[in-house]
């Protein structure tokens, strides 16, 4: 199936052509029947012989609502392209050229309408030479003219056959098995509820399938499924179509939402593009530029960044960030337009290449300039290869590359296979190349570390991970290959430090620890305190001695050394198993401790989920005594 948009001047009859057409009225609001003029989105179709009905989306084409325009003509095949014969090519047949023509919309032909008002065939010749010149180097260039009247009926037939044969030689839409709909209608049906219509793009629905609009993730149930008024079970990509939602209430659903399934996309606020300034744009694009952002049905304000150059002049091409005030759920490949917001005008548009680059690109960054031209280029090997330049899991691959899933783990696994990409567990897979870059990049941190911390045993892992930018699963797979490999070793504690790497203490140092730890064995189970203890060898030292394991924390006043701490947990473990539950006055009087000590123990064990409090008495919770240590 197939959908046909309308593009063209305003008054230039293409309301009143589809109409003659289709027999339907793509007028439907009381304003449009009162100014005669199509404001925003309407809708039929067209009955063809021997082919499935073909949709047909009209859009206004007065200036004043080519925003609304915009939101129609991004979700179809071919266009019909409306010029009157009796004006010829105006203002906005210029504008909804160049929107086709950045849209890259496949195939189209031009319907020259109103013959009935232009009879000079003088006249009319010299319409289509500028219309010849109006599209050349576009993508109506080549494009079929059907002279038509839909007042006299005139032309009408050879239109339809027109239309049918365009269609018959346009490609199949893509089916990628990741269904898309770019809602632009919403409304309710009593006793059926929220009913939302787009254009179904990238796979099939079915009835009963959980679906998700995004932005905002609002899930619901297909209940019903319509095609030009005929009820379907499973609509297929590149068709019209309605979808009537369970679970969702009209009023959470706006135009410029997109329907999707459950997880399968992410909405970005940074998106890598390919971007082409018009021609005929007033001024240069420049940097950091505020323009506004069409794609499907949505919108939002934008900022840009350049990534080569401060400016790219009209007729010119490149690489850009769009920093989106609003996120939207792009996808690889989608194709977008950028006005400016005041005045309105028309400027360029282009290829959403990356739709979650995660982080701002530096300007003139070879990187960054390698990567989106590998994106923009490759085959799906080398798209799935970019996406991992970090650890990321196939979902996540399939989201940001616009393959399918089990295509993606294919690819993957052929990939590891050549050594591009690495498995680092859990889910998680990696290009090669980013793995060396991030082990290179950890390798320097621990480095600094030591350099700038000589007397502790290695960096917390919480820290390295969020000095690399990395999730706690991430880094911990990250540093297990780094380990792997000999360029990193895990210390007391479960510091990360340099392989070989040992604590030295000046003399100093080591006079104040031995008699720190001579206080610890003269009063094993009645130490000095935390307070104490930093006196004596100072606030580093002691953190040194903590992550070391010389000492252990079971409470932010009170320290043990590891073998008084071993002998309290087994002590405990012994009395629990006996009586099944223990007091603080039971732990203090068999160690001749005082209750500071035993209360910070047994709320240590509570902490740590081991043991739970029970009245005055404290008794097993998880029993993990593996937590102890």
């Amino acid at each position: 199936m197939h959908v046909v948009g309308t593009a063209g001047h305003v008054d230039h009859g293409k309301s009143t052509l589809v109409q003659a057409l289709t027999g339907i009225d793509p007028d439907r609001l009381k304003e449009e029947k009162a100014r005669e003029m199509t404001i925003d989105l309407g809708f039929a179709w067209l009955e063809l012989p021997g082919a499935p009905p073909v949709g047909i989306i009209d859009v206004p084409g007065h200036r004043d609502f080519i925003e609304n325009m915009l939101a129609g003509v991004g979700g179809i095949d071919a266009a019909l392209f409306v010029v009157a014969a009796d004006e010829g090519p105006m203002p906005q047949t210029r504008e909804h050229l160049a929107i086709l023509d950045l849209l890259r919309i496949p195939t189209g032909l031009i319907a020259l309408t109103k013959i009935d008002l232009a009879p000079d065939p003088a006249w009319r010749e010299l319409v289509l030479l500028d219309l010849a010149e109006l599209t050349a180097g576009t993508a109506l260039e080549h494009a079929l003219v059907v002279p038509v009247s839909a007042r006299t009926g005139d032309g009408l037939d050879e239109l339809r056959r027109a239309i049918a044969a365009m269609l018959q030689n346009a490609p199949p839409p893509l089916d990628s098995r990741q269904p898309r709909l770019w809602v632009d209608r919403v409304f309710s049906v009593s006793g059926f509820g929220t009913v939302v219509t787009g254009t179904l793009l990238g796979g099939a629905l079915a009835l009963g399938q959980d679906v998700e609009f995004q932005p905002g993730g609002l899930r619901g149930r297909v209940r019903g499924l319509q095609s030009h008024h005929r009820s379907l079970e499973l609509a297929s990509p590149g068709s019209r179509v309605a979808v009537n939602v369970a679970g969702v209430e009209r009023s959470r659903v706006a135009r410029g939402a997109l329907l999707t399934l459950p997880g399968a996309l992410t909405p970005t606020r940074l998106a890598a593009v390919h971007y082409r300034h018009l021609a005929g744009a007033a001024r240069p694009l420049k940097h950091q530029a505020e323009v506004k952002v069409f794609a499907g049905s949505a919108e939002s304000l934008a900022r840009v960044r350049l990534l080569e150059g401060e400016s790219i002049p009209p007729g010119g091409e490149g690489w850009l960030q769009l920093e989106l005030r609003d996120p939207l759920p792009l996808s690889r490949g989608d194709r977008f337009i950028l006005r400016l917001p005041s005045p309105g005008e028309t400027i360029g548009g282009g290829d959403v290449i990356d739709p979650a680059p995660g982080r701002r690109w530096r300007k003139g960054s070879p990187e960054a300039l390698a990567r989106i031209e590998a994106l923009a280029h490759g085959d799906a090997a080398q798209l799935v290869a970019q996406a991992a330049d970090r650890p990321r899991r196939p979902d996540d691959i399939a989201a940001q590359t616009g393959l399918d899933a089990d295509l993606v783990r294919n690819l993957l696994d052929a990939a590891q296979a050549e050594g591009g990409v690495v498995a680092l567990g859990d889910g998680l897979w990696i290009a090669a190349a980013a793995l060396d870059q991030f082990i290179e990049r950890a390798v320097r941190r621990v480095e600094d570390f030591h350099r700038a911390s000589p007397i502790r045993p290695g960096v917390r892992p919480e820290k390295l991970r969020g000095q690399l930018g990395l999730s706690a699963a991430e880094a911990e797979a990250l540093v297990a290959q780094a380990e792997a490999r000999g360029a990193l070793a895990r210390g007391a504690g479960g510091v990360i430090a340099l392989p070989g790497h040992t604590v030295r203490w000046t003399r100093a140092q080591a006079a104040a620890v031995e008699r720190l730890l001579a206080a610890f064995e003269a009063a094993p189970f009645t130490p000095p305190s935390v307070k104490e203890a930093a006196a004596i060898v100072g606030d580093e030292v002691l953190a040194a001695l903590i992550e070391q394991g010389e000492l252990r924390q079971a409470s932010a006043d009170v320290l043990f050394r590891p073998a008084v701490y071993a002998e309290l947990a087994a002590e405990t473990r012994r009395l629990l198993a006996e009586t099944g539950r223990v007091s603080v006055k039971e732990l203090r009087d068999r160690f001749h401790t005082s209750r500071k000590y035993a209360l910070a123990f047994l709320e240590h064990l509570n902490g740590l989920g081991v043991t739970r409090r029970d009245g005055d008495d404290h008794v097993l919770a998880s029993g993990d005594w593996g937590k102890v240590g």
